[in-house]
């Protein structure tokens, strides 16, 4: 079993700076994702569970919540009142802090005791055409692909509440909305493993590498900027994919508008696309009959490694070498884009996938949440 330390991304503290852009609630992607679930279950009446467990909270407002308590890592959620804090849900806000205390960051890749941190992604290699379940590098019982069928045990009374990683009911159900957006980016997924001499390798057939964390040590060329406003000189090929090819969904704020105005008009902008998104079924979402609920979390990341893999083969990687992150060894270099036969620009593909990967997982953390918490599923 191999385990692995934190990312540090704190994309839920503030939105990407765009321009005169600037966001501080929260990632759109999530709440994309948590507005759709919330559309999607409206009255039906596991929604009515559901709200129960979260204390009126809706899908869309958690979604952001597995991020937020990233700021409880200098801390340690000590103070009540540092940022983030829900004074009205004093009981969920405990249960949060319980579930932190448990889980607290290590940069100990052999801690028993696993980080937050690990649990929102897996990092299977890329190179070659693979499943989930096909090797051991990149995976591990703490990664979003476990810690999903984990939740949902615990909503459906598999594993009890006194968990040792103290995940409650309504933890469970604040961890999902954020998990199942997670695992619908390709990059959270599939990762690319470098040698020595930066060529790219597959650890899983017996080619030691260095792995590149989804694209968080790479920075990302493309043949034009994504947005206005944006300093291609600092972007991240994992960022890129949580932010820029999210925004490129949404419309673009006035230079004139303030920040509050700027917020305002992204949430309608947020609203106006969940509405949409929810109206209409997307293709292929629907998982094979008689999959357990405890197998949809494989099937998804089994669904988005060849995504993943597309995601690195678009792009060309040089300058790769080794560097030390947090006391860890990676991979780090520049991804520029390459010239495709479909002559389709890296911006416009990857802003195209991830529509399509917000709308499917709007509707299957609305599914997954019916069929855990109230036995019923979307017709």
């Amino acid at each position: 079993m191999m385990i692995f330390p934190p990312r540090e991304i704190l994309t839920a503290l503030t939105y990407v700076a765009i321009g005169a852009r600037v966001f501080a609630y929260g990632p759109p992607g999530h709440e994309i994702v948590g507005a759709i679930a919330d559309k999607v279950i409206a009255n039906t009446p596991a929604a009515k569970e559901i709200y129960a467990l979260t204390d009126g909270i809706t899908l869309e407002r958690a979604s952001i919540i597995a991020d937020e308590i990233k700021a409880w890592d200098k801390n340690g959620g000590a103070d009540p009142n540092a940022f983030p804090h829900y004074p009205d849900h004093p009981k969920i806000d405990h249960q949060l802090r319980e579930f932190w205390r448990a889980n607290p960051p290590t940069e100990d890749q052999a801690s028993p005791i696993p980080s937050h941190h690990w649990f929102h992604y897996t990092d299977v290699p890329v190179l070659n055409p693979h499943k989930y379940s096909d090797g051991k590098t990149g995976r591990s019982q703490w990664d979003v692909v476990h810690m999903i069928a984990y939740c949902v045990d615990v909503l459906r009374g598999e594993v009890p509440e006194n968990n040792p990683r103290k995940i409650t009911k309504p933890v469970a159900v604040i961890l999902l909305t954020h998990y199942v957006g997670d695992i619908h980016q390709p990059l959270h997924v599939g990762a690319d493993y470098f040698n020595n001499a930066g060529q790219t390798v597959d650890p899983d057939k017996g080619q030691p590498g260095t792995e590149d964390e989804g694209g968080n040590t790479v920075f990302l060329h493309l043949f034009r900027t994504p947005l206005p406003g944006v300093n291609q000189r600092g972007l991240k090929f994992h960022g890129f994919w949580d932010n820029e090819a999210v925004l490129m969904n949404l419309p673009q704020s006035f230079s004139s508008l303030s920040k509050e105005e700027s917020y305002q008009e992204n949430k309608r902008a947020i609203h106006k696309l969940a509405d949409q998104l929810a109206k209409q079924e997307p293709q292929n979402w629907r998982q094979p009959e008689g999959l357990g609920l405890t197998g949809y979390a494989e099937s998804w990341a089994d669904e988005i490694l060849p995504v993943a893999r597309e995601a690195h083969e678009r792009l060309q990687f040089s300058r790769m070498h080794e560097t030390v992150d947090l006391n860890r060894v990676v991979i780090s270099g520049i991804a520029r884009e390459r010239p495709m036969p479909d002559h389709v620009p890296y911006a416009d593909w990857s802003a195209k996938i991830v529509r399509a990967e917000l709308h499917k997982a709007g509707w299957r953390l609305a599914d997954l949440l019916m069929r855990a918490v109230g036995s019923t599923a979307l017709p």
